[in-house]
């Protein structure tokens, strides 16, 4: 079974009671990194479609985990949150995989994953992204790219927020903008910005 979040919705990732945490959060994203159809005669291209996120810990500091500057991240000291590597065509059937320490939510303040187009066209109909969120001993979450009228190339998926140091909440987001200071700007974060390359 699986809960296929709605635009706007928020659901709980709760400890259960026996549990010391909430364990190993698993974000993964998979997508069609080849485009279909008519689109397949024009772009000979595939798209490179990076998964990654924004993080902000409860003593304040903030950053990216992301292929993009090779900032992978660690799952068990700062940030708590690891990408496990870096699919550049689409064909790695596990696709890219963010990996967030559920024990240590005290630490951590908010989340916010994102996707966005490294390389191909940003065509985001074609692409067919979705993410899907997993802990231990409860039904998958489902954020389906399921909005697609944007030529922008980043598109912030689903924010995370502690709740009270046990609980997350999860909102589906799927709103797109021109790349990470725009994401960073609409979300409050306010870090600062250079080109980064992989």
């Amino acid at each position: 079974m699986a809960i296929n979040l709605q635009k706007g919705q928020k659901v709980s990732l709760k400890k259960g009671s026996s549990s010391a945490g909430l364990g190993e959060i698993l974000v993964n994203l998979n997508w069609n990194a080849k485009p279909k159809g008519f689109l397949a005669g024009l772009l000979s291209s595939g798209i490179d479609l990076d998964l990654g996120c924004l993080f902000e810990l409860k003593d304040g500091s903030k950053g990216a985990v992301q292929a993009l500057g090779n900032a992978f991240g660690s799952l068990n000291r700062p940030p708590f949150i690891a990408l496990d590597g870096d699919d550049r065509t689409g064909a790695a059937v596990a696709g890219e995989n963010l990996r967030i320490n559920g024990n240590e939510i005290a630490n951590i303040q908010r989340i916010l994953v994102y996707t966005f187009i490294y390389e191909g066209v940003a065509n985001w109909k074609q692409a067919d992204a979705t993410v899907t969120l997993k802990y231990p001993g409860a039904e998958d979450l489902i954020v389906k790219m399921d909005t697609f009228n944007s030529s922008d190339r980043m598109c912030g998926l689903a924010l995370l927020e502690n709740v009270n140091d046990e609980t997350f909440s999860v909102e589906k987001i799927v709103q797109f903008y021109p790349g990470h200071e725009a994401l960073d700007r609409a979300f409050g974060w306010g870090m600062r910005w250079k080109a980064g390359h992989k």
